[in-house]
């Protein structure tokens, strides 16, 4: 069979014959055509292309919501709308949590495409909520406080992260955040052409100048934690003022409060400032601080005394029989506990950022496991291997050891293990297997980590002599390389990836994570309440900062590989045990989930579009075994399904009414859909990868000829029920003629007896008509009673005979819309989460809107000045009156009473639209489902004029103002109130006038206009008394129009006088 073209295949794991130079040949074809995506089975592989390749709109979005893989090319979304029909049991397996593992070098996309995987994800689902909003705004925050740029990469994630998105029904319902070892070291060290975390650096871009004096910043250049600070302000100083707009706007819609970011900065400028005490020793070998004025910096933005700062970074004291002993440090020692002050409030910071996002997005509601399911993405570090490699990286490339043997055991050895217990026919596919390696790093009592926390217990043991125990008990290990020098600190290892080089300088400090006596309880004295919160919250056994005080449920202890503090000494847990039990956490929720894997590839090392290096990308694809995937996904068979669950999913394609549930039962349906190369263990079902979709296809067929026997069913049903119809009318028919006769004949009857009647009369003498004029009267008593009805016929029907028995029960009377006027019926009004503000009432009351309003809103808004388009608590039908002959984009907002915020209410063609705007923690408002936070209605007015408020292109134009004379949020305030203008005045027009003036009928309504709505009237129907009726009572919509009315009486008044003459004012007679 001949070879298709380069870059036709999609999926490579149906070419007959692949090797790696066919791998390599098909990926760089398609590189270079902008095709970044490609299948190898259900595995994709995503190749950074260092641009926009435009592949990520609305249009291509929606191209992947519900479809099958086969009928569109490779692409991210497709694998998060697979991930999403499988969690939610579309797919052939059962209902599952799922999880996305990314993995890849740094630099080769993996942010990104957690990303755009998210925002995927959350279109699937998209209700109108705001918690969409917030969870997409989570990736841009983390970035700016846990990336960094390298040498490998611009947008390096310091810090691994699985985001959790929990789902009920389908429906986003809320979201988690599990951060691994962020690279605090950064803080304080970069190396030579790297930089500090983003935030520094958006900091000096984005604050005002006079932010900055509060703050105490100075110039970039004079920090020396910033590592090309200059240089970077200068090259990216508007993109760093973009994005940190950016994120205060993350922050805010979110959830972070105004006094908590302040708080934040504060800490952020205190670290950097940090960084500027410098230490000298004196004639007794003692530190001492050089400059006070950077002290005085740090004391003053921490909110702690200056000489309580100097006293825990220069010296100890402690307290043997009675006496004080002080303990003086070195140069070196202070600088180290500056370095360890400072890492640990970036790092504190950090985790309360983290721990504040999980407390805001988490679901409103407990639900049960069972009800409710997840999709995890997993975005973790890549393999690094710089010039000197740390302990970071060295904890970096376990984590990725890690996954890679993740993604073996899922794809070869679990899979080849099922394949041998199931007993079907198979050939045992080899892989590498790094299961020794991670023994090497991990295990107990000889492992890499158990060794460096033996070593940081001994107070006077040192990096060298870390190194010399390693050298003696990895003698024999294949994986450890020990240097030549054996004064050197250098050793190697053989990762799955590459050999990298590692310097133990540092190893010891690192990993003991201590901060210096003194120091914990001099921040959680601060009067910086941010920073004394977050360092009285506790460290958990995964590295975590825990301020809610709660605990992990669902995985017991038992199943946990995690290593406890014993509770002899209490020591806390080193930095390599808390990641140790961190990955062994991370591997347990990913084993519980169903795993889709990308595996990201970066094309070149400079970091170049268009630019395809071939060696550099075949390493890649070799160490992470993309050929051995590529055979196991085209031999193998990744669809098995139980017997049972098999038949229950698909048994409409066997075309029988009966069919059992085991083995006899799947042939049977494997047999009716034609279905190739499948096999059948003992109690599965296997299936090859594309499978899912053929079966998906049969049943999209059967689905369509049921539609067509449904129509066909339904054809004949209509026409039978048209003939009976038919016949039933020429029933009637006859039956009404039949009548129609009989009264005809009976007509003639009473014509002809009438007429003799005339003729007997006419025999009567005259004499006797003479008579009756004299004064006698019949005998004639008139009757009160009513003439008898005419009997029903016979043949009447029983609706017939009773219709005038239900007249006499039942009083017509008139008949009202019962809608109810609240807000209560509005979609976009019941956005429903916990319950906030509670000390103003019941959220949804009246009363309590109106409390909310004056203690949080009154203020703010009387200080600006009530605009025209403002109004108080009204309906969104009261809204729609206003609203109903005004031009489209016209606006108003309104108080809204069934939840603490504004509705703004807007007319477009042909109805009216309806938005909730909420008010975040930090004061500032949002439109629900909008991305953007305003500091005030007005801005947030101003932007929608000129911004489309919705994906459908509407934008305000002008205020609906009040009714002439009146004010609907006079509740709302204690004070007089001023009417403000029903609408600004117009601009004078260019347009030529017309001899033909625009007169507004009786009703003050131009002809061009819709007519308003009327009022409702729901008054009681009161009984009639004789005499003048009094007038009806006068509602609260009939009071507001007297105005209105007597101007209509007016006119027509006029409009009588002009006819007649007369005075409209002079009384009638």
């Amino acid at each position: 069979m001949a070879r298709p073209p380069l870059g036709q295949i999609d999926d490579l794991a149906t070419l007959t014959n692949l090797d790696e130079t066919t791998l390599l040949e098909e990926l760089r074809f398609r590189y270079r055509k902008d095709q970044i995506y490609t299948y190898i089975g259900d595995i994709l592989v995503a190749v950074n292309p260092f641009k926009d390749v435009g592949i990520y709109t609305n249009k291509f979005s929606a191209m992947y919501k519900n479809s099958k893989k086969s009928c569109s090319p490779p692409h991210l979304f497709a694998v998060a709308d697979s991930a999403y029909q499988a969690m939610t049991g579309v797919q052939p397996n059962r209902a599952k949590n799922q999880c996305i593992v990314i993995s890849g070098e740094s630099g080769a996309g993996k942010t990104e495409s957690t990303k755009l995987i998210i925002k995927q994800l959350v279109e699937l689902c998209k209700g109108n909520n705001q918690l969409e909003q917030q969870i997409l705004q989570v990736n841009p925050l983390l970035e700016a406080f846990g990336n960094a740029q390298t040498l490998m990469n611009d947008n390096s994630s310091r810090f691994g992260k699985y985001i959790q998105l929990k789902f009920q029904g389908g429906s986003l319902m809320g979201a988690k955040i599990s951060e691994y070892l962020l690279e605090k070291s950064r803080v304080v060290y970069q190396n030579p052409g790297e930089e500090n975390f983003h935030i520094f650096y958006y900091m000096f871009a984005g604050l005002s100048p006079e932010q900055q004096n509060k703050y105490r910043l100075k110039n970039a250049s004079g920090y020396k934690y910033l590592c090309e600070g200059k240089a970077s302000l200068k090259t990216s100083f508007s993109k760093h003022q973009n994005y940190f707009a950016e994120l205060l706007n993350a922050m805010d819609l979110v959830g972070f409060e105004e006094q908590e970011q302040t708080d934040m900065f504060q800490i952020l400028s205190a670290v950097l400032s940090m960084g500027n005490l410098e230490f000298e020793n004196n004639e007794s070998d003692a530190a001492y601080l050089k400059d006070s004025g950077h002290l005085e910096t740090v004391a003053s933005l921490l909110g702690i005394e200056e000489q309580l700062i100097n006293d825990v970074l220069t010296h100890s004291q402690t307290v043997t029989k009675g006496e004080v002993v002080r303990r003086n440090y070195t140069k070196e020692f202070a600088e180290d506990c500056r370095d360890a002050m400072t890492k640990a409030l970036y790092g504190r910071v950090f985790g309360w950022i983290v721990n504040k996002i999980n407390q805001l997005l988490a679901p409103s509601e407990t639900v049960s496991p069972s009800e409710s399911m997840e999709i995890g993405i997993l975005d973790i570090f890549g393999f690094e291997h710089f010039e000197v490699n740390s302990f970071e990286q060295a904890c970096i490339n376990l984590a990725n050891e890690q996954l890679q043997f993740f993604f073996n055991q899922h794809i070869f050895m679990l899979e080849q293990e099922e394949y041998e217990t199931e007993g079907i026919d198979w050939t045992s596919i080899p892989f590498v297997n790094n299961q020794p390696l991670l023994d090497f790093f991990l295990g107990r009592p000889i492992g890499l980590f158990a060794l460096l926390d033996e070593e940081s217990l001994f107070p006077q043991a040192t990096d060298h002599t870390f190194v010399e125990k390693m050298n003696r008990n990895f003698m024999n290990n294949h994986f450890y390389v020990k240097s030549k020098d054996a004064r050197s600190n250098i050793f190697s290892i053989d990762h799955y990836a590459a050999r990298v080089e590692y310097s133990a300088d540092g190893f010891l400090e690192k990993n003991r994570d201590t901060l210096p006596q003194g120091v914990m309880q001099l921040l959680q004295e601060s009067k910086n309440c941010l920073l004394s919160q977050i360092f009285r919250g506790t460290i958990t056994r995964t590295g975590t900062l825990a301020l809610q005080m709660r605990t992990s449920r669902g995985f017991s202890k038992r199943k946990r590989n995690v290593q406890l503090p014993t509770k002899a000494g209490q020591r806390k847990l080193t930095l390599g045990a808390q990641f140790k039990n961190s990955l062994n956490v991370l591997m347990e929720k990913m084993s519980a989930c169903n795993p889709h894997f990308i595996r990201c590839i970066k094309p070149n090392t400079t970091k170049a579009a268009n630019l395809f290096e071939d060696h550099f990308v075949l390493l890649q694809l070799r160490y992470c075994g993309m050929l051995e995937t590529t055979r196991i996904r085209k031999q193998g068979y990744a669809i098995r399904q139980l017997f049972s669950d098999f038949v229950e999913k698909y048994k409409i394609l066997a075309l029988k009414s009966k069919l059992s549930s085991d083995k006899n039962g799947c042939v049977q349906i494997l047999k009716a859909t034609g279905l190739q190369n499948w096999q059948l263990g003992k109690t599965k079902v296997f299936l090859k990868y594309f499978h899912a979709d053929e079966l998906a296809s049969k049943i999209e067929e059967m689905a369509q000829a049921s539609l067509l026997l449904q129509k066909v069913v339904r054809g004949f049903l209509a026409r039978r029920r048209f003939a009976k119809l038919k016949e039933d009318a020429r029933r009637w028919r006859n039956i009404a003629n039949n009548f129609l006769n009989n009264i005809e004949k009976l007509n003639h009857c009473s014509y002809e007896k009438q007429q003799v009647l005339i003729q007997k009369d006419q025999i009567i003498p005259q004499d006797f008509f003479k008579g009756l004029g004299k004064g006698s009267t019949p005998s004639v008593r008139p009757t009160t009673k009513e003439l008898p009805k005419p009997p029903v016929p016979a043949h009447a029907t029983a609706d017939v005979r009773n219709k005038d028995d239900d007249q006499q029960k039942t009083k017509k009377e008139p008949e009202y819309d019962e809608a109810d006027d609240s807000e209560e019926d509005i979609l976009e009004d019941e956005f429903l989460r916990t319950k906030k503000n509670m000390k103003y009432g019941p959220e949804g009351t009246r009363q309590a809107s109106i409390r909310w309003f004056k203690e949080t809103q009154s203020k703010k808004l009387s200080a600006e000045g009530f605009a025209p388009w403002f109004h108080g608590i009204i309906t969104r039908r009261d809204a729609e009156k206003l609203l109903w002959d005004k031009p489209i984009g016209c606006f108003l907002l309104r108080v809204s009473e069934s939840r603490f915020g504004y509705s703004l209410s807007f007319r477009v063609k042909e109805r009216c639209k309806h938005f909730m705007i909420d008010q975040t923690p930090s004061g500032k408002y949002v439109v629900v489902g909008e991305p953007k936070v305003h500091e005030s209605l007005k801005a947030l007015v101003t932007y929608h004029q000129k911004n489309p408020i919705s994906p459908f292109g509407d934008l305000l134009t002008e205020p609906c103002g009040q009714k002439d004379g009146e004010v609907d949020y006079a509740e709302l305030l204690d004070g007089p109130v001023r009417v403000p203008p029903s609408r600004p005045p117009l601009p004078p027009s260019n347009l030529p006038t017309t001899s033909k003036p625009v007169t507004p009928d009786v009703h003050g309504r131009s002809d061009s206009l819709a007519p308003p709505l009327p009022d409702r009237n729901r008054s009681p129907k009161l009984p009639r008394k004789k005499g003048k009726a009094p007038p009806p009572p006068q509602t609260e919509s009939q009071t507001s129009q007297a105005p209105y009315l007597s101007l209509i009486r007016n006119q027509r008044d006029q409009h009588v006088y002009q006819k007649t003459g007369g005075d409209p004012h002079q009384p009638k007679n």
